[in-house]
């Protein structure tokens, strides 16, 4: 009589190629019923798969309360200081950042190209792409803060400020939810300051083709052109690959439209990839009309789309770049 093995060798035709596999593996193993094993962890991995995919991106906002966390210690430890300095801050900004850089090195490889024209002083308004999660945003920040000691304001959707516990984190990384004449007057005094067009309607709507958002928003142009500050387009390459929305489908478009919140959910929080690149910065024109200068920059921000983003964009291919890349350095 033939065992299972000796039809594999002999080449049988009835016996399916990864049965034979199989089979071979029990014998070199030493363990009986592998199959069996096998599709049980198949069967762990479909169920699961869905509870990963839908935790990883609530991942980011558990560090974000980490953080908040850490703020109010801090807070606490140097109250008694905060008389005696007008830096009572600085110390936790440094190290918020040093540890969301850390964060951003090990899971995304997070690299800036473009560091140099960011001036080491005076004003700039920085326009961004808005991706599902904006944690390039604070990648970004944190490098900012690094490399150039520069603290970048950053205008967030009104939603933010009332999700509990974010007032504290919001205040010490200088957020702020408008109006444009706070803007201005931020420029004015010398400050880097960031806006996304889009916004949540983009980070919602917008998807694996990084289509822009904007709609006929200028709001940003006028803001620019009144503190007669140059504009850095910015964009990061895989941010829609890291995470992922469900708000384009018609419900929950309607329930933004009609709630003005991100119902959305997310999934993701894929170690891609993460390459931020700024674009050269569009000079202050006092001939130029917020209209035409929203437009160039829309048109800049698209240029850096174009040259930098794969179209549409893949989850697979951009974990395979990464980790392919990272072979070939080791």
């Amino acid at each position: 009589m033939i065992d299972k093995n000796q039809t594999c060798v002999a080449g049988q035709d009835s016996m399916p190629y990864m049965t034979c596999l199989i089979h071979i593996l029990e014998e070199w193993l030493g363990v009986e019923q592998l199959e069996d094993y096998l599709n049980f962890a198949n069967h762990l991995l479909w169920v699961f798969t869905p509870l990963i995919l839908l935790i990883l991106p609530y991942f980011t906002i558990f560090l974000l309360y980490l953080t908040i966390i850490f703020l109010h210690i801090y807070k606490r430890k140097n109250v008694l200081k905060e008389a005696y300095s007008h830096n009572l801050w600085d110390g936790a900004r440094k190290t918020v950042a040093t540890l969301w850089d850390g964060h951003a090195a090990v899971w995304h490889g997070y690299e800036v190209h473009g560091m140099e024209k960011i001036p080491e002083e005076g004003p700039a308004l920085i326009i961004f792409y808005h991706g599902a999660i904006p944690i390039d945003f604070y990648y970004f920040m944190a490098k900012i803060f690094i490399h150039k000691g520069r603290t970048c304001r950053v205008v967030a959707d009104h939603f933010v400020f009332k999700i509990p516990g974010f007032s504290l984190l919001l205040d010490v990384f200088c957020a702020l939810h408008g109006p444009r004449e706070k803007c201005v007057e931020i420029l004015r005094s010398g400050h880097l300051l960031a806006i996304s067009p889009g916004g949540v309607r983009e980070a919602l709507m917008s998807d694996e083709t990084y289509n822009i958002v904007w709609g006929n928003r200028k709001g940003f142009a006028q803001v620019a052109i009144d503190a007669k500050v140059p504009i850095i387009p910015m964009f990061t390459q895989n941010i829609r690959e890291g995470f992922r929305s469900l708000g384009g489908t018609r419900l929950f478009r309607w329930l933004y439209e009609k709630f003005r919140y991100p119902f959305a959910p997310m999934y993701g929080g894929f170690p891609v990839k993460l390459r931020t690149y700024l674009g050269d910065p569009i000079p202050y024109d006092p001939k130029i009309t917020a209209e035409e200068l929203a437009e160039k920059t829309k048109n800049a921000v698209q240029a850096l789309i174009d040259q930098h983003q794969r179209i549409p964009g893949n989850i697979t291919s951009a974990l395979l770049e990464r980790f392919h890349k990272k072979q070939e350095v080791n």
